[in-house]
């Protein structure tokens, strides 16, 4: 029989990790992984809905009846079990990091297109990298003018932050670098027919050399 821990979840354990911040409707807590959360851990609403009702059953969380105005909800608070179970959770190995990325899979298929078609699939995720930017551009604007919702815990937000703006910057580069390329191309159908291909491959060597030598 699997332990409650083993029963539990990611997606478990960032809803843990909430209520240990505060006390949220099961509403609240989707409005809140909505938030930022969703740029690192995606998640269907309807999941993160029943991830309350799980932590409860495991007596990690508990819940109460509560009213606002003529509306009754349900709201989540933490037990000390369930604080213990995560400070638990943060000491154990993390899973290695997973990337999903359509423009990626597109990417790898170029073959099978045209060169307008990969131009605009890099675009889009330029385009996509820069609002998401603009996102958290304005939510800093918001710290700043109206003080974080949690300043005792700003300092793991910016670690989260770090990542994300390195993680756009990347995507942007990233489409740069291939628009740079395949704007260039007139047949996309063969490597043969790829002018640039050997400053391609040189390119990415080096940057694989390049993380190889960080690592040293």
């Amino acid at each position: 029989m699997s332990t409650p821990a083993q029963q539990l979840t990611t997606t478990s354990y960032a809803v843990l990790g909430l209520l240990c911040l505060r006390d949220w409707s099961a509403y609240e807590l989707v409005t809140e992984m909505g938030r930022g959360w969703s740029d690192i851990w995606p998640r269907a609403v309807s999941g993160i809905y029943r991830e309350p009702k799980k932590l409860v059953a495991h007596g990690l969380a508990k819940d109460r009846a509560a009213r606002t105005g003529e509306r009754s909800r349900t709201v989540y608070s933490v037990t000390p079990e369930g604080r213990e179970a995560f400070r638990t959770w943060l000491a154990t190995p993390t899973h290695a990091p997973q990337l999903e990325a359509e423009a990626l899979v597109r990417a790898g298929f170029a073959e099978h297109g045209g060169v307008d078609d990969l131009l605009a699939t890099v675009r889009q995720a330029r385009s996509f990298a820069i609002e998401r930017s603009r996102v958290y551009a304005a939510i800093g604007d918001e710290y700043r003018t109206e003080g974080p919702r949690f300043p005792e815990r700003v300092h793991s937000i910016m670690l989260v932050g770090g990542f994300l703006a390195r993680y756009f910057a990347a995507i942007i580069d990233w489409a740069d670098w291939v628009e740079s390329h395949a704007a260039t191309w007139d047949d996309i159908g063969d490597a043969d027919a790829i002018s640039d291909l050997d400053a391609l491959r040189a390119d990415v060597r080096a940057r694989v050399e390049a993380n190889l030598a960080r690592a040293r």
